[in-house]
């Protein structure tokens, strides 16, 4: 009745403008008219049955103790649909990622790029160097990455290569070193949790990074439920200042990655913990390297030595100072779009970190995690966003202190929405059950962020973000994904 009421009366004052104004044909102005009012009706019945059917959704005995935070906006007539604790902040998870990437967007430019340098001490004489090779880094965290093809651990190591012999270089006495000194040298952001930070979704940011400071684990497990699970080896072969001990067992055939990588906590030895499947072979996990600067630098000099890296390792210095180096080559990473795709698209926690800290340097001159905090939230202050609607830590969501709040969400992808820049933002962002959206999830945190394309051509954007619920998290999804679906 309520619709129909609304209707007649648009429809009256349709008419009424259309006689004084008189610059279309009856017919024509009617059939605009027909399809604007269709249009609004496909809205006001889907976001009714969205409302209702969200208040059951609240009601739900898995989310008797969750906070269940909701902000929808139909971007087509610029009014909210559903807002439900839009001002409380809540744990994010990876959708705070959407953040991270609309601030570096803003400030640092689509077509931004990461420069890593190599430079040499002491002098060169008939093609030999007298002294040590120096890789400098700005935070690139594509350096050795599968996901593009010029960056990947074969291809940049024969570009330093490359550029070595360009310069003259045939021979080194001394050492290849890393200089990490641009940012500073705390990699891991506060708040992370142990259980996180041996594994490669926990893998800090460094002011030179490799192969997205990552290692691959493969283990070998059991015949039998119970057995013990063996280490079989590393991908690189060799990882260096990387010693494990498996406390892994032997679990039921399809029971999946159920493993996690401790770090060292007063022990020489990490421990790997958790199952593995029965009659596995070669089961692959992934980890965080120690040292992965100085990885990629021992990589390098076994590759100019010709020589195992074991060997090139043994000799290395524990303690070194790189020292200033005369410049002769300069690496140039993939533009920030592109960056910024596999960030958004593959949840990748480094790209976050790596960008957070870059905001500082660009705008404090200080690489840390902290002053990227301070950057982002003054930035959003400017558009509107108290401080403490964005109340975060890192540049990822990782840590499970970051709190954010819905409406905060949806005002940056409102914002991001309006720039020159949103065409690679939209496209970065996955299709999730149809809905281009951020997803997020840690332990007790399942969210949402994104657009929707409505009944009746109508736009919506969101944030569904739910802590602390109780069951399954797929469950909890499908029930999230059949929500958005009534729009």
């Amino acid at each position: 009745m309520l619709a129909a009421f609304y209707g007649w009366n648009i429809l009256v004052l349709a008419i009424l403008i259309h006689y004084l104004f008189k610059f279309l044909p009856l017919k024509k102005f009617l059939l605009v008219f027909f399809v604007i009012y269709t249009t609004s009706s496909f809205a006001q019945n889907a976001e009714k049955q969205f409302n209702d059917s969200f208040k059951q959704l609240t009601a739900d005995p898995v989310f008797q103790h969750a906070t269940i935070s909701l902000y929808v906006i139909n971007t087509t007539t610029g009014k909210p649909v559903t807002e439900a604790n839009t001002e409380i902040g809540v744990a994010p998870a990876s959708c705070q990622k959407v953040i991270t990437a609309t601030t570096a967007f803003s400030l640092l430019g689509h077509d931004y790029t990461y420069k890593t340098t190599l430079g040499y001490t002491g002098n060169i004489v008939n093609g030999v160097l007298n002294g040590n090779l120096i890789l400098k880094g700005s935070g690139d965290p594509t350096l050795g990455s599968w996901r593009y093809d010029q960056t990947t651990e074969d291809n940049i190591i024969a570009s330093f290569k490359n550029a070595v012999s360009q310069a003259g270089i045939h021979e080194i006495t001394g050492h290849v070193f890393a200089d990490e000194s641009l940012w500073d040298d705390e990699a891991t952001p506060n708040g992370w949790v142990w259980q996180d930070i041996g594994n490669y979704y926990g893998a800090g940011a460094r002011a030179l990074n490799w192969r997205e400071n990552q290692y691959d684990l493969y283990l070998r497990s059991g015949k039998n439920i119970g057995d013990p699970v063996e280490i079989a080896g590393t991908k690189p072969a060799f990882v260096t200042g990387l010693h494990l001990k498996s406390k892994v067992i032997s679990a039921a055939k399809g029971s999946g990655d159920n493993n996690y990588i401790y770090l060292p906590l007063d022990d020489q030895y990490g421990y790997v913990r958790g199952t593995t499947p029965i009659n596995e072979n070669h089961f692959m996990i992934s980890g965080a390297m120690p040292h992965p600067a100085v990885q990629l630098a021992l990589t390098l000099e076994a590759a100019i030595k010709n020589e195992p890296i074991e060997k090139i390792a043994a000799a290395y210095p524990a303690d070194y100072n790189p020292g200033m180096a005369k410049v002769f080559y300069t690496y140039t990473s993939p533009v920030l779009d592109s960056i910024i795709f596999h960030f958004l698209r593959r949840s990748i926690n480094l790209y976050g970190e790596a960008l957070i800290k870059t905001l500082a340097y660009q705008f404090t001159q200080t690489g840390t995690t902290q002053k990227g905090v301070s950057v982002i939230k003054d930035f959003w202050k400017d558009k509107g966003i108290e401080p403490y609607a964005i109340n975060i830590v890192d540049g990822s969501g990782l840590s499970p202190d970051n709190r954010v709040t819905t409406k905060a969400l949806v005002t940056v992808m409102e914002f991001a929405r309006k720039q020159s820049w949103f065409p690679s933002f939209y496209d970065a962002l996955p299709t999730i059950s149809g809905f281009k959206m951020k997803s997020g999830s840690i332990n007790g945190v399942i969210s949402y962020t994104g657009f929707l394309k409505g009944k009746g051509n109508n736009q919506y954007t969101f944030s569904f973000v739910i802590n602390n619920y109780d069951g399954n998290g797929n469950e909890v999804r499908e029930k999230m994904w059949k929500l958005l679906g009534i729009l």
